[in-house]
């Protein structure tokens, strides 16, 4: 969870992701920042993230998006 977490500090600093549940429904992070996510989790971790893949859920808290990063990479 750390390299998830350097990634979204890297792409939104000053966003408290620890604490934040609700980082897409409350508009902390916009679909801009999520597409930038996307491209380094992607990158860093080898992982193919579909469009059915980009919904509010899997990117509303750090544990969400670790949770998808997860399931992804024991699909492969």
């Amino acid at each position: 969870m750390d390299k998830i977490l350097a990634i979204l500090k890297e792409n939104c600093p000053g966003i408290d992701f620890e604490n934040q549940k609700s980082l897409v429904d409350d508009g902390v992070i916009d679909s801009f920042d999520v597409v930038a996510i996307v491209s380094d989790l992607t990158s860093e971790f080898d992982i193919d993230i579909t469009i059915n893949d980009i919904v509010p859920e899997n990117f509303n808290s750090i544990e969400a998006i670790n949770a998808l990063v997860e399931r992804l990479i024991d699909a492969d």
